[in-house]
């Protein structure tokens, strides 16, 4: 009954978000789309010949957007989850810290990446503190990640939370980029303590 009652307000809330709405008429997988839409306006980072790499894509809203952008680069997508397939949009199904998943990712493309995005989140356990931090450490990973395969200029684009493990990564991003911003689009939830970090151009240490 509990769960019933969990599910009817959701869907209730739903029906009054304006970014859930339009996900739904312009055939967007998710409401997330709109963030990186009005990041991207706001970075420009998105080009015609991006090679990017989209962590934890599944259902894909991020890859649409991405694709509608890139035209010429190569596009991947990972998760540890299925995705349905996207038009130009090539996708692993895996773990992106496995040795055997980061050697696939490596020769898919002929040169360095130049866009990492992360909108990855920890499955909820219902402990705020510990979800928050074991997403930290998925934004962790991808900046490992980023260390190797990202072009000098590239652009690495991750979902974080405020929380304890936030210091950690803010200081990490800012040893390997030149540039490090927090930003809040406007298409996260208000009451939600989540923010990304845009981080521009490299330092290979």
């Amino acid at each position: 009954m509990k769960k019933k009652k969990v599910k009817k307000n959701w869907l209730a809330k739903q029906k009054k978000d304006n970014f859930f709405i339009q996900s739904k008429i312009k055939g967007f997988r998710s409401r997330s789309a709109f963030k990186l839409i009005e990041m991207n306006n706001k970075f420009n980072f998105l080009k015609k010949k991006t090679n990017l790499i989209d962590l934890g894509s599944s259902p894909g809203g991020w890859s649409q957007v991405a694709r509608n952008k890139i035209t010429e680069g190569k596009i991947l997508a990972l998760d540890i989850k299925p995705m349905e397939k996207i038009n130009n949009v090539d996708f692993i199904q895996g773990d992106f810290t496995e040795n055997n998943i980061y050697e696939k990712i490596e020769s898919h493309f002929d040169n360095k990446v130049d866009v990492v995005l992360s909108d990855m989140a920890a499955n909820t356990t219902g402990n705020k503190a510990l979800d928050s931090y074991k997403t930290g450490e998925l934004c962790l990973n991808a900046l490992n990640l980023c260390n190797k395969i990202l072009s000098k200029d590239g652009v690495f684009l991750s979902k974080i939370f405020m929380g304890s493990i936030f210091k950690e990564i803010d200081e990490k991003a800012k040893k390997k980029f030149i540039k490090v911003i927090k930003y809040k689009p406007t298409a996260s939830k208000k009451e939600s303590k989540e923010i990304y970090i845009y981080c521009k151009g490299i330092l290979r240490i």
